[in-house]
């Protein structure tokens, strides 16, 4: 199954270990799923890591930010970025997980408000929105 991940949901799995994202982190890390992403969206995790309140914890957790790099580069497919989708998000920000999600027509997880209201729109685009693995 493809999928993107926004970097929110990379932080969960790679920084806080969050239990709810126990069985996509097993996924990933087991190549159950294939995991799309592009340079931008790896470019945003590298300045979201550099954050005080965000370095001190992965500090104290992971260590630097290299080390949840190198799980981005060990576990994302890296492909080209994804022409505009039909549909526009509020946040900017997020635009290119949408894009990307829907050229790829793969499950889209995000914790972004954002994004999960744009749920019915993207289903017509073939495309499901989710803040965590469906059940």
């Amino acid at each position: 199954m493809q999928l993107v991940l926004d970097t929110n949901v990379v932080l969960d799995l790679f920084v806080f270990a969050d239990p709810g994202a126990r069985a996509l982190a097993e996924g990933v890390r087991a190549g159950s799923f294939e995991w799309l992403a592009t340079q931008p969206m790896r470019d945003e995790l590298a300045r979201v890591l550099a954050y005080p309140k965000l370095a001190a914890r992965l500090a104290a957790q992971r260590g630097d930010a290299l080390q949840v790099l190198q799980d981005f580069d060990r576990h994302a497919r890296l492909v080209e970025v994804a022409p505009k989708a039909p549909v526009t998000c509020g946040d900017p920000d997020d635009q290119k997980f949408i894009d990307l999600a829907v050229a790829h027509r793969c499950l889209l997880l995000s914790k972004d408000d954002e994004v999960l209201r744009m749920k019915k729109r993207l289903a017509q685009l073939e495309v499901t929105a989710a803040a965590a693995l469906p059940v």
